[in-house]
């Protein structure tokens, strides 16, 4: 979801240390993914959405608008877009010539204009002209994945859901969470990991991680505070301390 929803970035301080030194590894990986979600949650405490909505319609136009284009330039069109055609009442019925000029910037604007219209006459013909809180409704519009879907229902509608876009299957991919290539399957293994009400929050911030941090080409595991979890880190493996004998810790000399 290259223009998926992003949130305040909070200060993070590296590796999270308990009283005797580093936290040990988790072993499996529901043991990663609770150890990433803590510390994802206190790097990203503030879920918030950048793309800019009202409602659930808002937002779900956003969403579609969104594939392929960022959250900024997104909300340099809707703000007009949704005054023109502020439900789908309006926005069904519009000429798909003025949607497509009012669009063009965000990329694919044709086969945006089809999706947007598309799913705004769906709402009003199987939906009574209301954003639907199921995925598998959700799912039936034009325009509308999994990942779109699960975007709306945990942003919207605070209902679990995790989007799967390329970030969070990278990242978690890196981090060991899962091995799966299918984002259906990724989305799968990781609810089965996490409490039902924490994966929109976990999604969401491992894109923000997967964007401000852990990037494709140049990933920044410097400045991760996963990095030290991370089976996929590019830094140098750090030796363990090594054990000091119960003579020399009391401060008895050895003898030849």
């Amino acid at each position: 979801m290259p223009g998926g929803c992003i949130w305040a970035q909070a200060a993070g301080n590296g590796p999270v240390m308990n009283s005797v030194g580093p936290m040990s590894k988790p072993r499996t990986p529901k043991g990663r993914t609770i150890e990433v979600a803590r510390r994802l949650a206190e790097e990203y405490p503030d879920a918030l959405c950048e793309l800019d909505h009202g409602n659930a319609f808002e937002l779900l136009v956003a969403t579609i608008l969104s594939a392929q284009c960022t959250d900024a330039r997104v909300n340099m069109v809707t703000p007009e877009l949704f005054r023109r055609y502020p439900t789908p009442h309006e926005l069904a019925a519009a000429n798909p010539s003025e949607i497509e000029d009012l669009i063009r910037s965000t990329g694919f604007y044709q086969n945006k204009t089809r999706s947007i219209l598309g799913m705004s006459q769906a709402l009003l013909e199987r939906f009574g002209g209301e954003v639907p809180t199921d995925l598998d409704d959700l799912v039936t519009l034009p325009g509308v994945g999994r990942k779109t879907g699960n975007v709306v229902r945990s942003v919207a509608f605070r209902l679990p859901g995790l989007p799967v876009d390329t970030h969070v299957g990278r990242v978690t991919r890196r981090l060991g969470l899962t091995a799966q290539e299918d984002p259906v399957k990724v989305e799968e293994e990781l609810n089965a990991y996490l409490p039902p009400a924490e994966r929109g929050d976990f999604g969401l911030r491992t894109i923000l991680h997967g964007r401000r941090v852990c990037e494709a080409r140049n990933p920044r595991c410097a400045d991760c505070v996963l990095e030290d979890i991370c089976p996929s880190s590019t830094l140098p493996a750090r030796k363990p301390a090594r054990a000091t004998s119960r003579s020399t810790a009391s401060g008895a000399v050895k003898r030849p």
